[in-house]
């Protein structure tokens, strides 16, 4: 007992004593009345707003259900359009709560930048698209080609670092943003258009002509995507990520938006402990007994927020996919 208490008050004089984390932020997204969420303004499929500024995409979903378990209300979101850029900084300074932005997951945002990654919610891999009419089949004829790519990104290193190990000849043209980029692309400033495979699929059918475009079949890296919050508020960092794995939860269940009110019912111990009618988990995060259901109801659970924005089919581990999430217990 007494090596305990010597080890717990030589802890406390190195200030690493356990005291709960600095939980500001989801008082501070209450008092406001608002998520502010750091998204792609330029990405089908992820981020991107109508004619009309209606936002839509699987990172603005995702957004909207962590304004759902919070105010029982998704429009509750105010999106913040961020270039690669100037997503970090958005983050680091507090103009946005969260970000949401394609965003890979790399050790040195993880630790230099001062960001925790909440998950990984889509998991990409870098490629190519060219234009049919090159006769291009493979990344490795590209020696020479020039490329148009996204500036500050891991893309452009990932890029540099392909045509180095393949040694390759390597000519790039860097834009700002996405829809730059793209429209360089599209307008015949350079020759091969790089970014997440996601991406290039999403921009491809934009195109005036899709068919006149192809994508490579090589993937050049681990683009592990997923929601990003500033170090320092484990609450804020366990509500974010505890949305994602709500929504694997409800869909590895078989509970989704239309059957919301049947899963209330249930009998099922792992559905109540989902649903909130079993337990105390919402509490937890400093949320209600009801936020999972508030999430499903409102936004749908993962699998409908994937078909609803970028493909069919399953994500999840029990269906060949690699979306896997720790149970609500």
């Amino acid at each position: 007992m007494k090596r305990i208490l010597g080890m717990l008050v030589c802890a406390a004089a190195l200030g690493l004593a356990a005291s709960p984390a600095n939980a500001q932020t989801l008082a501070t997204v209450k008092a406001r009345g608002v998520l502010n969420c750091g998204s792609n303004p330029g990405l089908a499929g992820f981020g991107l707003p109508d004619a009309q500024g209606n936002w839509n995409g699987f990172d603005v979903d995702f957004c909207r259900a962590v304004a759902a378990a919070i105010f029982d209300d998704p429009k509750k979101v105010k999106f913040v359009p961020l270039t690669a850029k100037d997503r970090f900084t958005a983050l680091q300074s507090g103009e946005v709560d969260v970000l949401a932005r394609n965003t890979s997951w790399t050790s040195s945002r993880d630790t230099a930048l001062g960001l925790n990654f909440t998950g990984v919610t889509y998991y990409d891999g870098q490629g190519f698209m060219v234009r049919k009419a090159l006769g291009v089949k493979s990344a490795l004829e590209l020696g020479g080609a020039s490329v148009c790519v996204g500036q500050g990104t891991t893309t452009e290193l990932n890029l540099a670092d392909y045509f180095r190990a393949n040694k390759m000849q390597l000519k790039t043209a860097t834009f700002a943003t996405n829809d730059e980029t793209v429209k360089a692309y599209e307008a015949g400033r350079c020759d091969v258009f790089t970014a997440d495979s996601s991406g290039l699929y999403g921009e491809r059918l934009r195109f005036a002509k899709p068919d006149d475009h192809v994508v490579l079949p090589e993937i050049i890296s681990k683009e592990p995507l997923g929601p990003s919050v500033r170090h320092g508020d484990d609450q804020w960092f366990d509500i974010v990520k505890w949305v994602h794995f709500a929504m694997l939860n409800a869909e590895e269940a078989g509970v989704a938006s239309k059957t919301i009110d049947a899963a209330l019912k249930s009998e099922n111990p792992d559905v109540k402990k989902l649903v909130g009618t079993e337990g105390n988990y919402g509490e937890q995060f400093g949320l209600t007994k009801d936020w999972a259901v508030r999430i499903v109801r409102h936004v749908g659970n993962y699998g409908e927020v994937f078909e609803r924005n970028v493909g069919q089919g399953s994500a999840l581990w029990t269906k060949g996919g690699l979306q896997y999430a720790p149970p609500i217990r």
